[in-house]
């Protein structure tokens, strides 16, 4: 107890020397904090908007859909799932989906294609799939001969709102599948090689051409938060299978494998550039306390003639270092919060737009949470105290005899 009232003491005796090691320290833990909230929100945001926008947040499939698609690997009773994704809390939407492969031609032109049977209602409601219209209109539920293609399939077929698209595909029952449709709306979705090949169709227009009557391949699942996903997975998987043993749910990070590596490598330069800013806390820590242990060998040297051990040196030292360690970090989180929560809402505009798995963004921000903080503050602490240790060993060490002699 004694060494802690010294330590305070010394603190507060030496104001600018204390303000300039606490400065140190405090300007780390909010540079830290605000780095950390930006690069999580950042990260967090992109993956949001993609997965909303694009995938879902979690997909069911037939087991085996996903590393070998096949025409036949079907959901035969999505009913069944349907029912199960609406008694759940954390489902915010879902969407069944139907997919297959085709030739389409419009006039003189034609091009492989992607045919995709979707639920338009559903479709908005889990990916606002109304906003990436930028020609014509959706089409309904119920429309059995109309058809909405991207905007680069658009491009290679020169099709238009209006034309008549013939579509050529091979049905589930062996028989040729061929239609005719008429282009009622164009899209960009933002994955520009997939608007490249998208045809979609209503999903019961769908099922009638593949000859898939009441059976989809996939259901894309948003959860209600990001946080949601991962307790939302486990929970499905094991439902679902209850009911279905041959059905698989995967996250978005199974499905979208190559889009979470890519977030992952940005994510592990976060990392390194935390660590950099813990190097110049470290360093600056300790310029401030050694040139502190230095200016004040007399002290020491008194301490020990007085019969004060070199442990007891070492602690209060130590001490010093830790209590301004604290006050920073309680200070360092109160502008941290203020900042992050500022930056949370209004974002940092960017001069220029940047793409990212395919979905733009013009506005970065950052996000609000737990290990905003307590890296910074285990960080600092750790390191504060790590840096401490070699000028507080000095000062144990400090001669008597000498140190009474210097001015």
């Amino acid at each position: 107890m004694i060494m802690l009232k010294i330590a305070f003491r010394n603190i507060f005796r030496q104001k600018r020397r204390s303000t300039l090691t606490a400065l140190s320290m405090f300007g780390g833990f909010v540079l830290a904090a605000f780095f950390i909230g930006f690069s999580e929100g950042t990260y967090n945001d992109i993956i949001n908007k993609f997965t909303r926008s694009q995938t879902g947040h979690i997909q069911v499939h037939r087991k085996g859909y996903l590393a070998h698609p096949s025409l036949y690997k079907t959901i035969d009773l999505p009913e069944r799932a349907a029912k199960i994704l609406g008694q759940m809390d954390k489902v915010d939407s879902w969407a069944p989906r139907l997919y297959s492969a085709g030739l389409v031609s419009v006039g003189e032109n034609s091009a492989g294609v992607r045919i995709i049977g979707i639920d338009p209602e559903k479709e908005v409601r889990t990916t606002k799939f109304a906003e990436k219209v930028i020609a014509g209109s959706m089409f309904a539920a119920n429309d059995a001969h109309a058809v909405m293609i991207g905007k680069g399939l658009a491009r290679l077929l020169h099709g238009a709102v209006g034309q008549d698209a013939v579509i050529v595909s091979q049905a589930a029952d062996g028989s040729i599948a061929n239609d005719r449709y008429k282009i009622v709306g164009i899209l960009e979705s933002g994955d520009e090689i997939g608007d490249r090949s998208s045809f979609y169709l209503p999903l019961a227009a769908a099922q009638e051409l593949l000859v898939l009557e009441g059976r989809i391949h996939e259901i894309a699942v948003t959860a209600r938060t990001l946080h949601d996903v991962a307790p939302l997975d486990k929970i499905l998987e094991k439902k679902l299978a209850a009911v279905d043993a041959r059905l698989s749910v995967e996250p978005w990070q199974e499905f979208a494998r190559s889009f979470y590596i890519a977030m992952q490598a940005d994510k592990a330069g976060m990392w390194i550039s935390l660590l950099i800013i813990v190097l110049v806390v470290a360093v600056g820590v300790l310029n401030t306390v050694l040139m502190s242990v230095l200016e004040r060998r007399r002290e020491y040297g008194l301490l020990k003639a007085v019969g004060t051990k070199p442990d007891q040196i070492i602690k209060m030292v130590l001490l010093e270092v830790n209590i301004l360690g604290v006050i920073c970090i309680v200070l360092g989180s109160l502008v941290g919060l203020l900042l992050n929560y500022i930056f949370s809402i209004h974002g940092i505009s960017m001069p220029e737009p940047m793409t990212y798995g395919g979905i733009q963004f013009q506005h970065m921000f950052t996000e609000i949470n737990v290990m905003s903080f307590t890296i910074p503050a285990v960080t600092v602490f750790l390191s504060a105290t790590l840096v401490g240790f070699f000028p507080a060993l000095k000062a144990a060490h400090t001669d008597p005899a000498r140190s009474m002699r210097t001015h």
